[in-house]
């Protein structure tokens, strides 16, 4: 039996706050490893340009280098087409097969709207839930979720620390406007988004 983190997003860029809640919730939980999914097609997104996946993708590398215990997989990357999580999870079961537990990482915000993902119910059937408070976020109602998608709460685990009040949107705007990202990512990141040009308006 391997017990697998799964923290899915843009990663646009990879941030510290990124890298804090997977290790905590990595050793809250015991987890084996805890797996970074970088979206291809990220569908809540759609009103927005995504950096190209190549360099969100190699900012994670350098992001995750120093510890053996974070992975990268790239099955959203290499399906193409919309990300779904219930794609990548299914996609990852198959990887690595039945032994494997999934703990899906994701913020209260996240958690509330679940019921309006591509099949939530099998969502749900696939994975643990582990939902991380965020800053300015409410502590979702268990029985509000319940009435929404009938089961989740018997699969889900609220985790109201770490609190990390960084976002990729923030990193960006301040890179366009010319301002300092050091301690919201780490250094490699900065190098690399500095060296490349991304972000800037």
């Amino acid at each position: 039996m391997v017990n697998i983190g799964v923290l899915g997003g843009t990663f646009d860029p990879v941030h510290l706050g990124h890298l804090v809640i997977a290790e905590e919730v990595r050793e809250q939980l015991k987890l084996d490893k805890v797996l970074f999914v970088p979206s291809g097609h990220p569908w809540l997104k759609e009103e927005r340009i995504i950096t190209p996946a190549e360099h969100r993708v190699s900012m994670l590398r350098l992001a995750l280098a120093s510890n053996p215990r974070f992975q990268i997989s790239m099955v959203d990357v290499e399906r193409g087409g919309p990300s779904y999580t219930v794609d990548t999870l299914a996609d990852l079961r198959r990887q690595f097969g039945e032994s494997a537990s999934f703990f899906f990482i994701l913020g209260w915000d996240s958690l509330r709207d679940l019921h309006l993902w591509k099949d939530p119910a099998r969502i749900i059937q696939q994975c643990r839930l582990v939902a991380v408070g965020r800053p300015g976020s409410a502590k979702p109602r268990l029985s509000a979720l319940e009435m929404a998608l009938p089961g989740i709460s018997n699969n889900v685990l609220l985790l109201p620390k770490p609190l990390i009040g960084i976002s990729s949107s923030e990193v960006r705007q301040r890179v366009s406007k010319g301002l300092s990202i050091k301690y919201l990512v780490p250094e490699a990141v900065e190098t690399y988004s500095r060296e490349k040009g991304l972000y800037r308006s």
